[in-house]
């Protein structure tokens, strides 16, 4: 079997909120943008969405749709192959991105930093060295 990763959904507290913080962190061109749900481009076959959390219980039932993680650690974490790198971690950080982990070569071969987004998302953004 193979498949082609399409849409990657972040289930966030505060939909207009989040828009704000990826729209100013990385400026990718909206393909939906709707009182519920936010969805952008990232390239020709991905693309990355944002939903109220609230609003998964249409699909997750009453109990499932209105859980939180419960220990802190995060759920999902986004690792995009940028150009211009540092121009990139200072868009994080002027959005209000908290790091984690400071620009630096990394072990599999790629030069990453690592941040927080506002829902307590892992952001990894990198260039192949």
């Amino acid at each position: 079997m193979t498949a082609n990763l399409a849409l990657t959904i972040l289930y966030v507290a505060d939909l207009a909120g989040a828009a704000a913080f990826y729209d100013a962190a990385f400026g990718f061109e909206k393909t939906v943008d709707v009182p519920v749900y936010v969805e952008y481009r990232l390239n020709a076959g991905a693309r990355l969405g944002l939903m109220p959390q609230g609003n998964t219980r249409h699909f997750l039932g009453d109990t499932l749709g209105t859980r939180k993680p419960a220990d802190g650690c995060p759920r999902a974490e986004l690792y995009l192959h940028v150009a211009e790198i540092e121009a990139v971690v200072e868009r994080l950080n002027a959005a209000g991105a908290v790091c984690t982990s400071p620009l630096a070569p990394r072990d599999w071969g790629d030069r990453a930093a690592y941040f927080m987004d506002l829902d307590g998302y892992v952001i990894a953004v990198a260039e192949r060295l």
